[in-house]
């Protein structure tokens, strides 16, 4: 019993205790809701205050911002009654000048005889007349003016463009001069009773000349790459030392190889200085072959590379396709090396020829029209047409004898010299340019020009000369008066 009633009280403890931490945990909890209600009602209390505080300064700018809306409201109404009193004052100013206008215009109309109508049409009339009058002489500057900017628009072309290309030009002739290492090399090249010389002409179709010039041969033909082949096959042999028949068709057959290779060689080098683009295999050979022809003294290879820069730069001055221009200069003389193979002009051979190996008709009409014997129809015709005149017709591309140079001047005088009237004629630069001085009572402007056209006709049809020669034929009157 006495443990069961100790067990009794402890329960009873351990109840009162529990009872006590719930209680006191419950206040705590109590307390805790207490002050977050009181921190809540504070934070509100501060948030109720800051936007009462916010209105009340909104209230006060709206107020203000009304204030000053109503000031502007004012002084709009009254800037707006201003304007109503002014627009009443135009009105008025308005109906007046009206009312002075009709005055003047019946008075105008009284004093002329005419109606409103009839003198707007005058007016209009006098007004158009005088505009196209004004129209006219703008025209007329506009064309001069247009006119001497493009030739000196075109002066300057083709000057820049010689003055950067200009280069040398080696002259060649129908013989070439081969030099032996000893006198008694002629003996061997002769050959017993004259077999080697003949066998060596039969083979190369070149003349071998040997005369009296000490240690040295010629060579003649008209065709250079024959003669070229001939040379250098003569330089095998001597420099070889075995000469007869049969060595020197060996020998030849090799050299013409050789004259092939570098001739192909030749026209890839032309292709690749001229910026021309790609070429069928064929045309490239031909071109090659120009290296060994010439033109008065020209290299032609060398003038038609020089061809190709001038018309280029031109083509770019100008902004046409430079590459097509190069290309039509380039190949604008290749019929040179087919003339003697078909018939007619080296133009049309070459043109014929540039479009059996697939070139365009751009290009092939200006290699025929490059000499005018077919109009030019296209740009790149006429700047290959400039470009060829250009590198033919400037200082020192082509050379002539002293003697025929002296005999064209004179004739170019006496052409000028024996029409009526004629008082001096000068021929200047190099002989491309005639002036001719005549008489001013015996020849008028209009026998001027007549004069100019006929020696410049005679010159054509008479003279053979490079690129174009000028006729002036200058007229001048001076009136002279002395005062006493």
């Amino acid at each position: 019993m006495r443990i069961a009633a100790g067990t009794g009280s402890v329960a009873s403890l351990l109840l009162a205790v529990v009872l006590v931490v719930v209680l006191g945990l419950t206040w705590l909890m109590i307390r805790r809701l207490q002050a977050a209600q009181r921190r809540a009602t504070a934070e509100a209390a501060q948030a109720r205050a800051w936007a009462e505080a916010q209105a009340a300064q909104l209230k006060a700018e709206l107020d203000r911002r009304e204030e000053r809306l109503a000031e502007e409201l004012g002084r709009l109404r009254a800037q707006e009654a201003e304007l109503a009193e002014r627009a009443s004052e135009l009105r008025l100013a308005r109906e007046e000048i009206h009312t002075l206008a009709a005055q003047r215009t019946a008075a105008l109309e009284r004093a002329a005889g005419l109606s409103a109508e009839l003198a707007r049409a005058e007016l209009v009339r006098e007004v158009a007349g005088e505009a196209r009058r004004e129209a006219a002489v703008a025209v007329r500057e506009i064309e001069r003016s247009a006119k001497a900017e493009g030739e000196q628009r075109a002066r300057e072309i083709v000057a820049g463009a010689i003055q950067r290309v200009a280069s040398e030009q080696t002259a060649e002739t129908v013989v070439s001069l081969f030099r032996l290492p000893g006198e008694d090399m002629k003996g061997r090249i002769i050959g017993r009773e004259g077999r080697n010389i003949r066998a060596f002409e039969a083979v190369t179709g070149v003349n071998l000349i040997v005369d009296d010039t000490p240690e040295s041969v010629q060579l003649s033909c008209f065709d250079p790459v024959r003669r070229e082949a001939a040379r250098l096959t003569l330089e095998t042999l001597v420099a070889d030392g075995r000469i007869h028949p049969v060595r020197i068709e060996e020998v030849h057959g090799r050299s013409r190889a050789e004259i092939e290779r570098l001739c192909v060689r030749a026209g890839e080098d032309a292709l690749l200085a001229a910026g021309a683009g790609e070429m069928a295999p064929e045309l490239v050979r031909t071109l090659g072959t120009l290296k060994y022809r010439t033109s008065y003294g020209q290299n032609v290879l060398g003038h038609l590379v020089e061809s190709a820069h001038i018309a280029g730069m031109m083509a770019a001055e100008l902004g046409v396709d430079a590459e097509l221009v190069r290309r039509a200069a380039l190949l604008h003389d290749i019929g040179k090396a087919l003339t003697h193979e078909a018939e007619g002009s080296h133009a049309a051979v070459g043109a014929d020829f540039a479009r059996r190996h697939g070139e365009s008709a751009e290009v092939v009409h200006a290699i025929a029209a490059h000499h005018g014997e077919v109009e030019p129809r296209t740009v790149e015709a006429v700047l290959t047409q400039a470009a060829d005149a250009c590198s033919g017709g400037r200082p020192g591309a082509r050379r002539e004898s002293l003697e025929t140079y002296v005999r064209r001047l004179e004739r170019l005088e006496e052409i000028a010299g024996a029409h009526d009237g004629v008082a001096k004629v000068f021929a200047m630069q190099a002989g491309r340019e005639v002036r001719v001085m005549v008489q001013p009572e015996v020849v008028d402007d209009l026998g001027a020009r007549v004069i100019a056209r006929e020696v410049a006709r005679q010159v054509a049809r008479e003279l053979t000369y490079p690129g174009q020669i000028r006729i002036t034929v200058v007229r001048e009157s001076r009136a002279t008066e002395v005062a006493r």
